[in-house]
């Protein structure tokens, strides 16, 4: 069964709930020639009034730069044993100037849903690192799957649907 939401609100908590389980996305872009190629990645996410936006702390790849400079569109999907998943399709935008970067880095260690961050330390100097890079996640769709039924639940940008 699939119910569509009108406000993320409706699926916020859920969504929340699987993203801090599962913590690991993979995260899927095209090339030019419209084939798919997917990565393993932790983004952050965050709810400013009734809009999630997303972060990721990346490498600039070759491979990940050509993609999104042809297309910015990228999916991010979730899943657990239990069967529950999370899939957000996003518009991807790299994002480089300080202020989003320290707010981000502090994302990532507070950790946005609980369970999700890590210290970026780990890969990267400071926020000033030239390998650092930030995307911006803007999610036009979102949709939550609880494995004990596989009720779904949608929420979709109003300007998209």
């Amino acid at each position: 069964m699939t119910t569509k939401v009108t406000a993320f609100t409706a699926i916020e908590d859920r969504f929340n709930a699987y993203i801090g389980d599962i913590v690991y996305a993979t995260m899927t872009t095209v090339d030019a020639k419209g084939r798919p190629r997917a990565r393993v990645l932790i983004p952050i996410w965050e709810t400013a009034g009734d809009r999630p936006t997303g972060w990721l702390a990346t490498y600039k790849t070759p491979v990940k730069a050509a993609h999104l400079a042809r297309n910015p569109h990228a999916t991010f999907s979730y899943w657990s044993p239990r069967q529950n998943a999370v899939s957000v399709d996003t518009v991807a935008e790299w994002v480089d100037d300080m202020e989003t970067r320290r707010r981000v880095w502090n994302l990532y260690r507070a950790g946005s849903p609980p369970g999700t961050g890590y210290d970026l330390g780990n890969f990267w100097k400071s926020p000033a690192d030239p390998k650092l890079h930030m995307l911006r996640l803007t999610p036009w769709r979102v949709q939550v799957i609880r494995g004990s039924d596989l009720h779904s639940l949608i929420w979709q940008d109003e300007d998209t649907a």
